[in-house]
């Protein structure tokens, strides 16, 4: 998951690296990280404001990247700094943090229909699919899980506003994936008129200072920058 040709060049001379983000970015899907400490969740009531969590949700579903793993806090993570946002916007709005790591796009089918009958949501945040591109899976079906995520979110909620935000594969599986992958985001955003962030780690992939010592989870000042990536297609959905 790189941002620049530049960074991907320095990414192809660290193989041992690059071994070491799939044991970490991976991890384990039952709940908990590669390392066994138990997944970052933030609930409703941790990323509402003092307002209370009667107004309609912004609902992230996402991977380790939006859970905030390792991280020391989760108000640390960019969803919670996403509602600082809307908050000082005068959004009327509520971040849900459903982000576990490990998780890949099956996974978050698997667990869709459950999070969208937990109460109305007026926009879903799809971040998955940068494990999927870690072990290789087939684009097309990444393509055709995160598709059936829209499908079954819409039929919950069909007013939902959807925003899909776009990650890279590694350079290592080859130009022709690494493009095949890339081009899974925008493509399903065209097709279901759904706000894009063209790459979720833009700024912050291959820069050594803001990510952990793993390499590709940002630390507090990287989820920083990704807050603002985000936030720029959540200020958009919810000024409507």
């Amino acid at each position: 998951m790189l941002s620049s040709p530049k960074a991907r060049v320095r990414m192809i001379t660290r193989p041992l690296r690059i071994l070491a983000l799939l044991a970490v970015a991976c991890g384990r899907q039952d709940g908990k990280d590669g390392q066994g400490a138990p997944a970052a969740r933030v609930s409703t009531q941790d990323t509402a404001s003092a307002a209370g969590t009667d107004r309609p949700a912004i609902l992230f579903l996402g991977t380790s990247l939006t859970a905030g793993y390792g991280l020391s806090d989760p108000a640390l993570a960019y969803p919670a700094l996403i509602q600082a946002k809307l908050d000082s916007a005068g959004r009327p709005f509520h971040v849900v943090n459903a982000g576990v790591s490990g998780e890949s796009s099956a996974g978050a089918l698997a667990r869709i229909d459950w999070l969208m009958s937990q109460g109305p949501v007026a926009v879903l945040v799809i971040e998955t699919g940068a494990n999927d591109g870690l072990r290789g899976q087939d684009p097309d079906s990444v393509r055709a899980r995160i598709q059936a995520i829209i499908d079954r979110a819409r039929h919950a909620a069909p007013a939902a506003r959807i925003v899909i935000t776009g990650m890279e594969a590694m350079p290592n599986l080859g130009a022709d994936y690494v493009r095949r992958f890339r081009d899974i985001y925008p493509a399903l955003a065209r097709a279901n008129h759904a706000e894009l962030v063209p790459f979720l780690l833009a700024g912050v992939a291959g820069i050594d200072s803001l990510n952990q010592a793993d390499g590709i989870h940002p630390t507090p000042a990287g989820q920083r920058i990704v807050a603002e990536n985000v936030w720029n297609a959540i200020e958009r959905v919810t000024r409507r």
